[in-house]
């Protein structure tokens, strides 16, 4: 396992905007997103990270950007192109950096569900709806639903974003670009699914993000990754259960176990918990991309 941990980044001369996992550095008319290797659950950041997270997580949505092409934020993530300054550290940098396209976010996590888990599935038990969307009778536990659904939720800057219907979306952004969104993130999902089953992933579901740069939308943020998606082993898909999956998972059920309250600041991961999510993470990398990971 790598040695080095990146919690947080400095850029001498730029001012930081730290999110949960990413740095971001405005440049005027662009960003920079870089990775870090911090994880969180239940919306707490875990005091120690995994290694090299940031850097699968970058990767990972640099391929599908470049695989899906659709229009995006995305310029490089070759830091030799992105003109730092001469005191940053490109190496710490290197593998986990996004130069991208600034945009106007549009408010919304465009949410696209193929299968029956998490929220869901407990709604679904509650009102055989998912998001207010009537579903067919008798289904399990993570079926396979008749057809992707999109579920909206508004972006929320503290704790969980709120689930929406598509008609609440429709009054925030506009019934024109709600349909669009809603169109471009269930043609988005359906060829990513297909291609990940070829690799032996099935994408449960995802979250999207767009942006605007003048009249262009742009696809932003990451994307099918799984730290944005619900991503399961195919091999080991068995419907009417709960399913093991490449995220952070093994990070989740740790807590659980350990009787973390979710209200005061979470514990330390043990070495072998963090060892376990790092190697499904690499794994999904592989998976998808056919290449070997390199630290």
């Amino acid at each position: 396992m790598s040695s080095t941990v990146v919690l947080q980044t400095a850029i001498p001369g730029l001012s930081v905007r730290r999110g949960k996992v990413r740095d971001v550095y405005d440049l005027g008319d662009r960003l920079l997103l870089v990775g870090t290797d911090r994880i969180s659950a239940f919306d707490w950041v875990m005091p120690n990270g995994i290694p090299d997270k940031g850097k699968i997580l970058t990767q990972i949505a640099a391929f599908w950007f470049e695989l899906l092409g659709e229009p995006n934020h995305l310029i490089t993530t070759d830091v030799e192109k992105m003109n730092l300054p001469p005191e940053a550290d490109r190496a710490q940098l290197a593998g986990r950096t996004t130069l991208c396209r600034k945009t106007q976010v549009i408010p919304i996590e465009c949410v696209v569900r193929g299968y029956l888990a998490g929220s869901g599935w407990a709604e679904y038990q509650r009102n055989q709806t998912v998001c207010g969307i009537p579903l067919p009778s008798g289904l399990r536990e993570c079926d396979e639903l008749p057809e992707p659904i999109f579920t909206p939720a508004t972006k929320a800057e503290t704790g969980h974003d709120e689930n929406i219907t598509f008609e609440q979306m429709a009054e925030i952004v506009g019934r024109a670009l709600a349909e669009e969104l809603r169109r471009r993130s269930l043609s988005i999902f359906s060829r990513g699914v297909e291609y990940a089953r070829q690799r032996g992933i099935i994408i449960a579901d995802t979250k999207f993000e767009f942006g605007r740069v003048g009249d262009e939308i742009l696809l932003i943020d990451e994307v099918l990754t799984p730290d944005s998606s619900r991503f399961w082993p195919a091999e080991l898909y068995q419907p009417g259960r709960n399913q093991p999956s490449f995220d952070k998972q093994f990070v989740r059920d740790w807590l659980v176990s350990a009787g973390w309250d979710k209200n005061s600041p979470p514990p330390v991961l043990p070495d072998d918990v963090v060892a376990r999510t790092r190697e499904k993470y690499i794994e999904a990398f592989e998976k998808l991309t056919g290449r070997k990971f390199v630290p």
